[in-house]
C-alpha cells in the first residue's frame, strides 16, 4: 500500500520521467472548466456509449485526478470503475471525485489483471511513455476476449514543440503509425478520428511562435490551460460543433489528437 492505496509499482510511485506529481493539484483546479479538457470528456464518454454500451468493468491507465473517471461514472452509473495512475499523489484527487472507484498505483507496462475488463481507457498516456508497445500488449492480456479500448494521443509529429517537452511527451503520433501498433498488438480498430482538427491552425501557428521562443525560463507544463475566459468560451463552441460532426459519422484526417476506438480480437492469451 502506498499512501492508502494499492501499490503495484510503489518504486515509481513518487516521482518519474513521464511527468511531475505536483502538476496535479493545479490540474484538478483547471480541469472542469477548460475547454479542451471538458470536449474530450465528452467525445470519450460519447464514444464509449456509443461503442461499448453494455460495458460493465471499466479501467482507466493514467487516470491523473479522476476528471475522466468522473464523466464515465455519469454515463455508466453502474459500471464498476477502476483507474490507476503510476503517482499515488493523483490517486487521492481521484478517490475524492468518484469515490465509489477502485484505485490503484500501477505502472501501465506491467498490468496485474487478466481477461478482466469490459473497457479500458487510456486518455493522453501513451506519448508518456517510451514503451508504448508494452503497454499496448498489456491493455491486450487486461481486457476480457473482445473487450474494448478507448484511447487518444497527441497527432503530427510536425507540431513538436517546447510544450510537448514541458508535458513530458517522448512521441507524437501519426494514425498509420498508431494504426500498425495496434494491429501489432492484436487489436482491431473500430474507429479512428482526428480531432482538435477545426483549431488545427491556430496549433500550428502557436507551436510556430513556441519554436521561435530562444528565451531559457522556467517551464511550466500546464501554462497553456491558463485561458481568459471568452477565449476558453469561443475554443469551446468550436469543439461542440467539431464533436456534432465526429458523431454523425466524420472521421478528421488531422488534428491536434486521435481518438481511437478498438476492439481486442478473441485469441488466447497464449497466442498474443
Amino acid at each position: 500500500m502506498v499512501e492508502g492505496f494499492h501499490a503495484f509499482a510503489p518504486d515509481l510511485a513518487i516521482e518519474n520521467a513521464g511527468f511531475r506529481a505536483d502538476y496535479f493539484g493545479e490540474l484538478a483546479a483547471l480541469e472542469a472548466c477548460n475547454f479542451w479538457f471538458r470536449a474530450r470528456n465528452d467525445l470519450i464518454t460519447w464514444a464509449l456509449t456509443t461503442y461499448f454500451p453494455a460495458c460493465e468493468t471499466f479501467l482507466e491507465i493514467g487516470c491523473g485526478t479522476g476528471f475522466v473517471l468522473s464523466g464515465i461514472r455519469s454515463a455508466l452509473p453502474s459500471a464498476e470503475l477502476s483507474g490507476s495512475e503510476i503517482f499515488s499523489a493523483g490517486l487521492a484527487f481521484a478517490a475524492k471525485r468518484v469515490p465509489s472507484a477502485r484505485f490503484y498505483q500501477m505502472d501501465a507496462r506491467n498490468i496485474p489483471f487478466r481477461e478482466h475488463f469490459d473497457v479500458i481507457g487510456a486518455f493522453d498516456v501513451l506519448e508518456h511513455i517510451d514503451e508504448d508497445e508494452a503497454v499496448l500488449d498489456e491493455v491486450g492480456k487486461a481486457l476480457r476476449p473482445g473487450g474494448g479500448f478507448l484511447m487518444s494521443v497527441p497527432q503530427h509529429p510536425a507540431l513538436w514543440s517546447q510544450q510537448d517537452e514541458r508535458a513530458f511527451h517522448v512521441r507524437r503520433y501519426t494514425a498509420a503509425g498508431l494504426r500498425r501498433k495496434l494491429e501489432a498488438a492484436g487489436f482491431e480498430v473500430v474507429r479512428m478520428t482526428s480531432f482538435v482538427s477545426l483549431l488545427l491552425p491556430m496549433m500550428f501557428a502557436s507551436r510556430l511562435r513556441m519554436r521561435e521562443c530562444t528565451t531559457d525560463t522556467e517551464v511550466d507544463a500546464i501554462a497553456a490551460l491558463r485561458l481568459p475566459r471568452a477565449v476558453n468560451i469561443g475554443l469551446e463552441a468550436v469543439m461542440t460543433v467539431e464533436r456534432a460532426l465526429i458523431r454523425r459519422g466524420l472521421s478528421f484526417p488531422a488534428g491536434g489528437s486521435l481518438l481511437v476506438v478498438a476492439r481486442a480480437r478473441n485469441e488466447p492469451e497464449g497466442r498474443r
